[in-house]
């Protein structure tokens, strides 16, 4: 049945689309972003013993990918303002063993990825990015993506590779057709993907404006920041609740939520403190930041009532804490 067909029709056309959406690059669809990301450290021959520089603040399938490509997650601290990873962190995890940086364009706000080329270029490094909480947003007008000699979006019920050099994106073909054949993503999937990206933009600027109208309406709370040449699609609009850290945001997201507004806290756990990627490194601006924010809900389909509803509800909240 063709709900079952893979790497057929429908995904060889998201491939095409998606390269015509990222400046040309070669595209390779996969079926998640922990594939996409393993197979990208794999098609740069990235293996045992290898370290990788990453953020902990950030979903953990990132460090999922290094360990399944069976190389060394080492985390560096983030900015405290954009929570993306700090090139002076990166810098300073650099050792001997470091083989490649993989930013995470965390929220849909890009990492410093300008700063971080300059350091990888440096010490011979590849830059993998993570952007697949960041397809639209720029730095300095460039898209990200095209930072990395790979990079990782997500699509719709699955994930895209992308890399301007041919031998690459045929070394991930390779990978997931052979090896990694359940990386293979599935024609039915390609086609839902297919149609998210034709509704990105529209889903972007409604986004964007209801993000627009909370930047301006809240008190209560400490908005996003954004950093001067960056363009954030808020893939999370997250802020950070004054207080006494953790007690008072957990307590101020019940309260919303006691208020119809279901806000959520991405990054519960710093992957540096999960059990399975436990390690003694020091991360303050990451502890701080896991303690403090919380996601409110943005998505397109909210309306102006909605919207002006949980302002409210947080700038009475946030008097009250």
């Amino acid at each position: 049945m063709q709900q079952f067909l893979v790497q057929g029709a429908e995904v060889a056309a998201l491939e095409d689309e998606f390269s015509s959406a990222v400046e040309g690059r070669h595209a390779v669809a996969v079926d998640s972003a922990t594939s996409g990301l393993q197979l990208a450290l794999l098609s740069l021959g990235i293996g045992a013993g290898e370290e990788v520089i990453l953020p902990s603040f950030a979903p953990v399938e990132s460090a999922a990918a290094v360990r399944r490509a069976g190389a060394v997650p080492v985390f560096a601290d983030i900015d405290p303002l954009t929570f993306c990873l700090d090139p002076e962190a990166v810098a300073a995890a650099i050792t001997p063993l470091t083989v490649a940086i993989l930013p995470v364009h965390l929220f849909g706000h890009p990492a410093a990825v300008d700063q971080i080329t300059d350091i990888a270029a440096r010490h011979g490094l590849a830059i993998i990015e993570d952007a697949t909480q960041a397809q639209a947003a720029t730095l300095a007008g460039r898209r990200v993506g095209t930072y990395g000699v790979l990079s990782v979006f997500a699509v719709q019920e699955g994930a895209v590779v992308t890399t301007e050099h041919p031998e690459l994106a045929g070394a991930v073909k390779r990978l997931r057709d052979t090896a990694h054949a359940d990386a293979r993503m599935a024609d039915r999937k390609a086609s839902v993907g297919r149609g998210a990206l034709a509704k990105l933009a529209g889903a972007v600027a409604r986004q964007r404006a209801n993000c627009r109208y909370l930047d301006s309406a809240l008190t209560g709370v400490l908005v996003p920041y954004v950093e001067p040449g960056a363009h954030h699609v808020y893939h999370r609009y997250t802020v950070r609740i004054p207080g006494n850290g953790r007690p008072d945001r957990d307590a101020f997201a019940m309260a919303l939520a006691a208020r119809g507004v279901q806000a959520n806290v991405s990054i519960p756990t710093p992957v540096h403190r999960m059990p399975e990627y436990r390690s003694s490194s020091f991360l303050p601006k990451t502890e701080k930041a896991a303690g403090e924010t919380l996601s409110l809900p943005v998505h397109p389909g909210l309306t102006e009532k909605e919207l002006e509803r949980m302002a409210a509800a947080c700038n009475t909240l946030g008097g009250l804490l």
